[in-house]
């Protein structure tokens, strides 16, 4: 594990992508916003990132679990990798479709990840260590993922995962849990 990162309450290229679907998450906005802050915090932790990694990172965080609301499932990573990769090619960044596809496709992989791209497992690490209200943090110290937690507040997220999971469970009872992967 290296030197823990500084917390950063904003990250610009954060406020840009997530600013274009505010009014389409409406109430979940800050709730999600605030996951994707302490996810990020989380893989900087995990792993010392900066440039193209920090900038995959941050994409892939964005768009995660963004399929959520703007698709209305909770089989959402087929909308969330598509968003992501029209993102990409938006900024001429084809060549990142596949790894960035690949964090949002594994981000909810029971088992450890063992493929070509190494931020993949970083990744899904990250998100397991907020899913799970710091239950699994793995290698992050306890420390760091209290501090995370107290500068963005989990605004409901946890809460409104609940009710739409117990909703579609309801509605798709032989499809209950389709973002996760062995």
């Amino acid at each position: 594990m290296n030197k823990l990162p500084s917390i950063e309450t904003s990250i610009p290229l954060v406020e840009e992508i997530l600013g274009e679907y505010k009014a389409q998450m409406s109430k979940a906005y800050m709730g999600y916003r605030n996951h994707v802050y302490r996810m990020l915090h989380f893989c900087f932790a995990l792993h010392r990132v900066e440039g193209d990694e920090r900038k995959k990172f941050i994409i892939a965080a964005c768009f995660h679990d963004l399929g959520l609301f703007t698709h209305d499932t909770l089989d959402y990573l087929p909308p969330s990798r598509e968003l992501a990769a029209e993102y990409l090619k938006d900024k001429k960044k084809e060549d990142w479709v596949e790894e960035v596809g690949l964090m949002i496709d594994m981000h909810h992989k029971i088992t450890e990840y063992d493929g070509r791209y190494r931020l993949v497992e970083i990744f899904r690490k990250a998100d397991l260590a907020d899913f799970s209200l710091g239950l699994f943090k793995g290698e992050i110290p306890g420390e760091f993922v209290y501090e995370v937690k107290e500068a963005f507040a989990n605004a409901g997220f946890h809460k409104f995962l609940l009710q739409f999971g117990t909703q579609w469970f309801f509605k798709h009872p032989f499809n209950p849990l389709p973002i996760f992967k062995w």
